[in-house]
């Protein structure tokens, strides 16, 4: 049986590699690096166009690449010199009104590039032997070979390649499913992943050439999602969903795993983690799955659901799916909101790092690499998100950027300390 693309399948948002998979470059002595230090650094999204910021507001400065019939650019992974990133451009999206998403979307030709941070330069890769016209990266196994997804007539694939596109070799089998979630273990010796496969949402770990695999988490009627190492290589934290009950996905649950699928918990209840985020309003509105991050003493940060909350779009399982979104704008049903908080998975303890009067919807939450800052969007119901950036323990929340022309961000990504 083929696995046909839907909008589970693209819940993640493709063209985005989860925070969890970006390289960490702490000292091994207290989290710190020696010499003259870079102020601490993120990516962030808005309308299209990727930029570079200081987690104090300063140095705001939007890349701009003179590449003609690129509509968007996205960071995902960086080098392990921490001054090469890894982007990813789509041309004009093939979907849209009259043609379902489900059908058209993977037909948007993408472009896979390595920009100097320094330098300035840009330089497109995975041009040999191009397996198909859609083709995002998921994972760098090093400085020479990656993970990317190929989608050929519906049918998504993950193959393991060289940089320039060449000895492409299966990751995954056609047909199996797709991994989505991709995570590098600290060691980078095995892979993490959720297969989206014809039986369900399961969480698998294999060696990087897609052996030896272990399936982790996998029971009917659940949405396993979103799998992250624990710095200590000792955990895997992932989310479970019940579609059963969450039809638009947009809560489910903390869990942890050993690596080999042993000792399972789940560390939350009630379906608290806020997992499909949508924001905005009509005309102006985006979502993608939140996902659960970890901290470089091994906690996990997620934002927690207020009681009774309720988001402003609501699905709609009763009609198809042709935009990826299937939801409508029902303001005055919105309540409550979510908080950033951090999870201690050796006690349960929840520690509540964000609070708002009245309430918002904070989300993409993760610490920078050095430790000291979390970064994190914050929405208002009927609002566009603004990117905040506070100190480790909470303390000194403050709004940075509400974006370009204050129309909102999403996806910031920290980038690693760097001596310069």
């Amino acid at each position: 049986m083929q696995t046909k693309l839907n909008r589970r399948h693209f819940l993640a948002t493709t063209v985005l590699v989860p925070m969890t998979a970006w390289v960490s470059c702490r000292s091994p002595v207290g989290g710190r690096q020696s010499g003259a230090r870079r102020p601490a650094r993120f990516f962030f999204v808005s309308q299209g166009k990727t930029a570079l910021i200081n987690a104090d507001g300063t140095g705001l400065r939007y890349l701009e690449f003179d590449v003609p019939n690129q509509a968007t650019w996205q960071p995902t992974e960086f080098f392990t010199d921490g001054r090469r990133v890894l982007l990813l451009s789509m041309e004009p999206r093939r979907d849209g009104s009259g043609r379902p998403f489900e059908e058209y979307y993977t037909q948007t030709p993408t472009h896979l590039w390595i920009y100097d941070l320094d330098s300035g330069s840009l330089k497109e890769i995975a041009t040999r032997d191009r397996l198909a016209p859609f083709c995002t990266p998921q994972l760098l196994l090093n400085d020479e070979r990656m993970l990317v997804q190929v989608v050929r007539n519906k049918i998504g694939q993950t193959f393991s390649m060289n940089l320039d596109g060449s000895d492409a070799r299966e990751f995954t089998r056609a047909g199996e499913g797709l991994p989505y979630g991709v995570s590098l273990s600290p060691d980078k010796q095995r892979v993490a992943y959720h297969l989206a496969s014809p039986a369900g949402y399961q969480i698998w770990t294999s060696d990087v050439t897609g052996g030896q695999r272990i399936k982790i988490a996998a029971q009917p009627g659940h949405l396993y999602f979103g799998p992250a190492w624990s710095p200590d290589g000792n955990w895997l934290a992932y989310q479970d969903c019940q579609p059963g009950t969450e039809p638009g996905h947009d809560w489910s649950d903390v869990c942890v795993s050993r690596p080999d699928g042993s000792d399972q918990r789940i560390l939350t209840q009630g379906r608290s983690m806020w997992f499909a985020a949508t924001y905005g309003i009509p005309g102006n509105r985006s979502s993608g799955s939140n996902l659960v991050t970890w901290t470089h003493d091994n906690a996990i940060l997620f934002p927690r659901r207020l009681p009774g909350s309720k988001v402003a779009w609501e699905f709609q399982p009763q009609r198809p799916d042709t935009d990826h979104f299937n939801r409508d704008y029902k303001p005055e049903l919105a309540r409550g909101g979510t908080e950033i908080c951090r999870l201690d998975p050796r006690d349960n303890s929840v520690t509540r790092l964000t609070h708002s009067n009245p309430p918002v919807w904070d989300f993409r939450v993760s610490e920078s690499s050095d430790g000291r800052w979390i970064v994190f969007c914050r929405a208002a119901t009927g609002d566009v998100p603004a990117v905040w950036v506070m100190d480790a323990d909470g303390r000194h929340p403050r709004q940075i950027t509400k974006g370009k022309g204050d129309r909102g961000v999403d996806h910031p990504r920290w980038l690693p300390v760097a001596v310069g």
